[in-house]
């Protein structure tokens, strides 16, 4: 259904990359009263009914922005700073479940066609999802495991997101490539380089810690990858 693909991707551009911390931190401090708050619905109508591409998706975008809005109340309005990762969760499963009402019921209201370009919209839409909104999710994940940072070294700014960001990315198109055995040289070179900086450490909590984020990295870009794969018709 790639309607619900244009949309899911729609909604991954709005909430996670056109949407910056400053934003984020005004709408918890001022909830519906924010500017950003509005931006941000007339944001997701936008891309979305630009996305689908269609005339008649129009009303269908609204309804979607709307109930957007309504959902991301309830989270401003109910969660509290040690809350905050599970009504993330809540807020993005009932936006993909309501993204996917729409989609069906638009599907069902108009002529289905499969229109050119399918394949773009499903490989890009897997690498937006790769990029920040992976990062958000891993950082959601593992933040109750967070230890403190007791290493004087001063490292590059947000370098281990990038990084991240990147071996997802790497994964990605090794998978679309058909290069399976570069995934494991790719893990084994982050191991090489991460041994000696957890060796000197001397934190096992730090370790584990590294060690579940590298894997879920690889395990969300793992499962992407394959089901990229599948949806484009690939074998194996």
């Amino acid at each position: 259904m790639i309607v619900f693909v244009k949309l899911i991707l729609a909604h991954l551009i709005t909430d996670f990359l056109l949407q910056p911390n400053s934003w984020i931190k005004v709408k918890e401090h001022k909830k519906h009263k924010s500017l950003y708050f509005y931006i941000d619905i007339a944001l997701h109508f936008l891309l979305s009914w630009i996305f689908v591409g269609e005339l008649s998706f129009g009303w269908f975008a609204l309804i979607l922005a709307i109930i957007h809005g309504f959902v991301a109340i309830i989270k401003l309005q109910y969660q509290t700073s040690k809350t905050k990762r599970n009504w993330f969760t809540v807020e993005q499963s009932l936006n993909t479940i309501l993204i996917l009402v729409i989609a069906f019921s638009y599907t069902k209201t108009s002529i289905n066609f499969e229109a050119l370009g399918n394949q773009f919209w499903i490989v890009i839409t897997a690498v937006f999802f790769l990029t920040k909104p992976t990062s958000i999710i891993i950082k959601n994940i593992i933040s109750i495991w967070t230890p403190e940072n007791k290493s004087k070294d001063k490292s590059l700014q947000n370098a281990g997101n990038y990084i991240g960001v990147l071996e997802r990315l790497f994964i990605l198109i090794f998978i679309l490539t058909g290069h399976f055995e570069a995934i494991g040289f790719l893990l084994a070179a982050k191991s090489i380089f991460r041994f000696g900086d957890l060796k000197e450490a001397k934190d096992r909590k730090l370790t584990e810690y590294v060690l579940i984020g590298t894997l879920l990295s690889f395990g969300i870009a793992l499962l992407i990858g394959i089901l990229v794969q599948l949806s484009l018709g690939f074998s194996f």
